[in-house]
């Protein structure tokens, strides 16, 4: 479908955003690291968890959840979803904890926990390894699903469009720091959303409406590919099934999804005003990441399968279906909303990324502040290095980009190379017995759990079990022939902190933290059965039964009543 000038003035109008936002920006001044990397650490609930929503937004995961779908079904997507369990142990014992630790990255919480020369290899260590290699994975992916959506569209070459989109995000972001990026996000949030739902919208009424689309489908697949069961359906096998509701949400790490927060959440944890709207904030971005925007993408991939059944790379079907059913004006808005999703999950991927090179590694072992004459000075000098590094960053997310050509396949890539070190990140904010060298081996066995994996051609499931059960074990040995944490530094960590429960009584000279752990649990089962209920009840609506669909929305809205009234 041709651009027409209606198209191009709605990009026109959402580059001129960009701009004026990165002009306020600047103009409100960044003289610190604090300001550039965390907003000035004040920010509300609400911007907080739309920002992580909008990070999340990428513009590879509707073509990530189209190729799911065709191959597995509806149920396939408990690959993610099974992450909202990990999402909501963050959000109601982790996310304080955060908080309290008062740093600006999770690799600096390295050396408040740690001690000693171990705890300063690690954080320089970590701050290098998922700076780089992890977070230019995932540039990667994301750029790749971009650029299949603007060639589709646009039929342009990937390679222009991914040196473009690079260059326009990475000025944008380094003028703008992580204030111009949340700001952004909320606005490009509803953009997508507004997006999505007209897309399936569209794309649902080309087929002839919900009805018919249930209909065509039978023809299409010949097992239940409505059902949201992944235990029922004969596409995923159950060890599969298992590993994704029992092993994948606490075993590895993914960004968005960490184990006890980390990377970008935690970040956004950090620029939350206080405790409260860091528990806030956090909520909503799993409530909206998990429960509201799945299904339009979910519409739309049904309805690719109806109309080209015979695609080969069905991830582009999504893409496809916007030129087939979007009409003038909301033809621009989608290229707008996916620009959007891909400029949000940039953004914060070469921000955050780059608060760990320089906040974890040039500052901390480079040039440190007190070589500089003043802290002002070294201040100055460390968010201009950030803004040069950001643009290096995204040169390198170039490159690495090449070597994607399917957005799942990186998805798996990252879950096998950090299976079992997730333990490790949960377990440490309450065992004392945990030291840097749990962290390091745990590290080094998953990375070689991958390789072993990839060499011997296991499939994913095996991977994640091989790659979880070696790492785990390693990390747990060498946590009980090391010596632990010297005491004055578990005291200090746990006086700054506060964790629940009793593991840290050795240290806390009887001064216990006031958080209980039985009533954050049943919070986060709460919550779980919310949002499974949303997602249960909106199909129902859909393509089912009206009064069950409405009784599964009802239920779910009491049971996070219950539990946002006590925030």
């Amino acid at each position: 479908m041709p651009f027409s000038t209606l198209d191009y003035l709605v990009i026109a109008t959402y580059i001129l955003l960009l701009i004026a936002v990165a002009y306020l920006a600047k103009k409100r001044g960044q003289q610190s690291l604090d300001d550039y990397f965390a907003g000035g650490k004040n920010l509300p609930w609400w911007l907080v968890g739309v920002s992580m929503v909008a990070t999340t937004f990428a513009a590879d995961t509707p073509l990530a959840i189209t190729g799911i779908i065709a191959s597995e079904g509806i149920a396939g997507n408990w690959f993610w979803w099974s992450w909202m369990i990990s999402g909501l142990l963050t959000v109601f014992i982790y996310a304080k904890l955060w908080k309290r630790a008062d740093v600006l990255t999770d690799c600096e919480f390295i050396e408040l926990r740690y001690g000693g020369k171990p705890a300063s290899f690690l954080r320089g260590f970590r701050a290098l390894y998922f700076a780089f290699p992890f977070n230019c994975v995932i540039m990667g992916w994301v750029t790749v699903g971009m650029a299949k959506v603007m060639s589709v569209i646009t039929g342009a070459s990937q390679w222009e469009i991914i040196i473009i989109l690079y260059g326009m995000t990475a000025i944008y972001i380094a003028i703008s720091g992580l204030w111009g990026v949340v700001v952004t996000d909320f606005i490009q949030f509803f953009i997508a959303m507004i997006g999505s739902i007209a897309l399936a919208y569209f794309a649902v009424d080309h087929v002839g409406g919900l009805g018919e689309l249930k209909s065509k489908l039978g023809s299409v697949v010949d097992y239940d590919i409505l059902s949201l069961n992944p235990f029922s359906s004969p596409e995923i096998p159950i060890v599969t099934a298992l590993i994704w509701v029992g092993m994948a949400w606490w075993a590895a790490w993914y960004p968005g999804s960490e184990p006890g927060g980390g990377g970008y959440i935690a970040q956004r944890m950090f620029s939350a005003k206080d405790e409260r709207n860091a528990v806030g904030g956090t909520l909503l971005f799993n409530i909206a990441n998990y429960a509201i925007r799945p299904w339009p993408w979910i519409l739309v991939a049904l309805v690719s399968l109806v109309v080209f059944p015979e695609l080969t790379d069905k991830e582009a079907g999504y893409p496809m279906m916007m030129a087939e059913v979007l009409p003038v004006g909301w033809f621009g808005l989608l290229c707008v909303a996916f620009l959007s999703a891909f400029v949000s999950t940039i953004s914060t991927q070469l921000n955050w990324g780059t608060s760990y090179v320089i906040n974890d590694f040039y500052a901390r072992f480079i040039i440190r502040e007190d070589e500089f004459a003043s802290p002002e000075d070294a201040q100055r000098h460390y968010v201009l290095i950030s803004r040069i590094a950001t643009i290096v960053m995204a040169g390198i997310a170039i490159v690495v980009s090449y070597f994607f050509d399917s957005v799942k396949g990186g998805w798996e890539f990252i879950l096998s190379l950090s299976a079992g070190i997730g333990g490790v990140m949960l377990l440490r904010w309450f065992w004392w017995r945990i030291n840097a060298w749990s962290e390091i081996s745990a590290m080094i066995a998953a990375t070689t759990g991958a390789i072993v994996s990839k060499f011997l051609m296991l499939e994913f499931a095996e991977s994640m079990i091989l790659t979880t059960s070696f790492s785990t074990a390693v990390w747990m040995i060498v946590t009980f022939v090391t010596s632990p944490e010297k005491e004055e530094t578990l005291t200090s960590y746990f006086r700054q902190v506060r964790p629940m429960g009793k593991g840290w009584k050795p240290y806390s000279n009887g001064e216990l933290s006031n958080d209980r752990l039985v009533p954050a649990l049943l919070d986060v089962l709460l919550s779980i059965i919310a949002i499974v209920f949303f997602l249960l009840g909106i199909g129902e609506l859909f393509f089912g039964n009206l009064f069950l669909g409405m009784s599964l929305l009802v239920g779910g809205s009491i049971a996070i009543w219950h539990v946002v009234r006590k925030i």
